[in-house]
């Protein structure tokens, strides 16, 4: 049953370009099956979630982090009376912005682009489904509705304050009304990151070996899954201990987020999505108490896995990748593709011309900017890890 509060397609607020609605799809599904075709979506492929692309078949990359965050996001959504569709199209449209190596690779645009307006991988995600792609006789981007666009720009919470320029631009031609909270859907799709994130890479960080399985349950929330599974299967093998444990925690986490968010929800008493949007904070949360313990759970993660050593070498190697190909393209940038090349000539100064090379090279997946790197350069940064 659908809620009153959830975004409905029959009254959205539309395209920035209008078209005519299909026969057989919702604006939403139409928006969701756009995101899923694009090309910046089959790049996540061999994009970092954590670990570099080519460091192992088994580690999540940016492409299998957004399908399980869409499938955390559906069934919140399902089971809130949510539009389902919407929650999906942000979802899987999250992390589209996303520059090759993660965290890492954005730190490092960011840095280079300071002069230039900045880099924000959300405000990028604008910018790819707005502009970027560029496949449509009638439009760049493609052509979302508002309400997807909302969710991508503000699924976090309002956006206030100085805007990144990609995000600024497109705000001038159609007001998102970033001052505001998201639809509930939007905000779904943001919590349903979080459970993925924290439920994979504790998968990821066990097959890594930056941590072990009696560590894990030494953690918060984890010590019990792990005593549940030890008690219903006593013996099992180490794997299918671990993994029990994991799909515990991973139902906790979904659990406690539909039930806080449904005494939210039960206490705003929304009458529509208009009320969500307005009510001056987040409706979809997880509860004060388990969100103590993810805090820890976390830490934890920050200090054994993302700041590793290996991962430290490797992070300060793909910065130093970065930090050489902007520069290049910039005194060089007849080294740019032919269809990005035309753009160039249009660029009116240098500010112009540093956000066509922020483009190209945030758009580049892990391998393909390493391989830049080998060819245009001739050599690799001096700190290159064993194996890379």
């Amino acid at each position: 049953m659908t809620a009153p509060y959830a975004s409905d397609p029959n009254a959205s607020r539309g395209r920035l370009y209008p078209e005519p609605e299909s026969e057989f799809r919702s604006p939403f599904q139409r928006d969701r099956d756009r995101i899923i075709h694009a090309s910046a979506f089959r790049r996540l492929k061999h994009k970092t979630q954590v670990f570099i692309e080519h460091e192992g078949d088994y580690f999540r990359t940016r492409l299998t982090h957004s399908i399980e965050v869409a499938q955390v996001a559906r069934t919140i959504a399902g089971t809130l009376g949510l539009n389902v569709e919407l929650t999906e199209a942000v979802a899987l449209a999250h992390d589209l912005g996303h520059p090759p190596f993660g965290h890492t690779g954005e730190d490092a645009l960011a840095d280079l682009m300071a002069p230039y307006g900045g880099f924000d991988h959300n405000a990028q995600a604008i910018r790819i489904v707005t502009s970027l792609e560029r496949h449509y006789a009638e439009w760049d981007g493609l052509n979302l509705t508002w309400e997807t666009l909302e969710g991508i720009a503000k699924h976090n919470g309002p956006v206030v304050g100085d805007l990144p320029y990609a995000l600024a631009q497109y705000n001038a031609r159609h007001d998102l009304e970033l001052d505001t909270h998201a639809s509930a859907e939007a905000q779904v799709a943001a919590l349903a990151d979080d459970i993925a994130y924290n439920n994979h890479d504790l998968h990821d960080g066990l097959r890594a070996e930056l941590f072990s399985t009696d560590e894990l349950s030494e953690l918060p929330i984890l010590c019990d899954c792990f005593a549940v599974v030890d008690g219903l299967y006593p013996g099992l093998n180490y794997y299918r201990r671990r993994h029990e444990a994991l799909r515990r925690f991973f139902g906790i986490l979904v659990e406690d987020v539909i039930a806080v968010t449904r005494a939210n929800l039960a206490d705003l008493n929304p009458g529509n999505v208009t009320d969500v949007r307005h009510a001056g904070r987040m409706m979809v949360q997880f509860s004060p108490a388990l969100w103590t313990d993810l805090k820890q759970i976390r830490a934890f993660l920050f200090h054994r896995m993302y700041r590793a050593p290996a991962v430290v070498e490797m992070r300060k190697y793909v910065t130093q990748v970065v930090r050489d190909l902007f520069p290049l393209f910039m005194e060089r940038s007849d080294l740019l593709p032919k269809q990005w090349r035309k753009d160039v000539e249009e660029a009116q100064d240098e500010t112009a011309l540093a956000r066509i090379v922020l483009d190209y090279i945030a758009g580049m997946t892990d391998r393909f900017a390493l391989q830049q790197h080998n060819v245009l350069l001739g050599s690799d940064p001096a700190d290159r890890p064993p194996g890379v």
